[in-house]
């Protein structure tokens, strides 16, 4: 008989690729209200990330610079859960930061906006279809 799988806690963080940590740290603080993790800040020499967090400290991406060439080919898309009545701010707010509005597309029991930061990693923002639904 196998052993069940473990079960996790959270998503802890995510490594992103970038070719400009400052300019990408501007844009994930302006895009996604992600700031600088003080308490990590000292990982950020010699290679190592540096790390982002939203307010609640729910999400931490750590992102390390890397140019072009060196960068690894990008992989999946990272998904963010939005609260279903949250998407119209969302829309609202990524218009205003992204060089073009992020369609709504509807997947059935869910919809979701895509965009990608400044160096092609893609984002996903998702929410529950049917508190949208009469």
């Amino acid at each position: 008989m196998n052993a069940p799988v473990p079960t996790f806690t959270a998503i802890d963080h995510l490594h992103l690729h970038v070719n400009d940590r400052p300019r990408a740290e501007r844009w994930y603080a302006q895009v996604l209200g992600l700031q600088r993790v003080e308490a990590l800040a000292h990982w950020a020499t010699d290679g190592g990330p540096l790390t982002l967090s939203d307010p609640a400290g729910v999400l931490h991406l750590a992102l390390f610079e890397r140019p072009p060439a060196a960068a690894l080919p990008r992989g999946g898309t990272i998904a963010l859960g939005i609260p279903a009545d949250g998407w119209p701010a969302w829309q609202a707010h990524l218009a205003a930061h992204l060089p073009q509005r992020p369609a709504v597309v509807d997947h059935g029991l869910t919809q979701s906006m895509y965009f990608s930061d400044p160096d092609g990693n893609p984002f996903e923002l998702t929410w529950p279809t049917p508190a949208l639904r009469p």
